[in-house]
């Protein structure tokens, strides 16, 4: 069995900052719980204090479930995070003709943007399957 390390705790704990916005969640793919606590401010805070000791077995298991490649998940999540609206990180991923869509949409007027945030790591994962 192959140690994956697709995912870092480093990057987790620093969105785990934000994390009353659900962000390191949706990074270690955990979009259902991220969306909750982007709607009630990290369970109102409880769940994202609870969370700062979770993050380990959070980032053990997105090591287990997603495989390595040709697109590494972190500049991925970073390039989404940032520049998510110019399609950079789609870019990156190879998928061109969604980066210029979102290049010129501002990230299909957000929608992309935010629908990249529950599909991220699959994306990645897909197209680290295929290459």
């Amino acid at each position: 069995m192959t140690n994956n390390n697709t995912h870092s705790k480093s990057i987790g704990y620093v969105l785990w900052f934000f994390g009353f916005t659900g962000a390191h969640r949706f990074y270690y793919g955990k979009p259902i719980s991220a969306t909750i606590y982007f709607f009630t401010l990290g369970l109102f805070f409880v769940g994202w204090f609870i969370d700062l000791f979770l993050i380990p077995g959070m980032d053990r298991q997105a090591d287990h479930k997603y495989s390595e490649g040709r697109v590494d998940y972190n500049l991925c999540w970073i390039l989404l995070t940032f520049l998510g609206f110019f399609g950079v990180h789609r870019f990156y991923m190879g998928k061109f003709i969604t980066g210029l869509i979102y290049l010129v949409s501002g990230g299909l007027f957000g929608i992309g943007y935010i629908y990249d945030y529950w599909t991220l790591n699959e994306q990645i994962s897909s197209v680290n399957h295929a290459a």
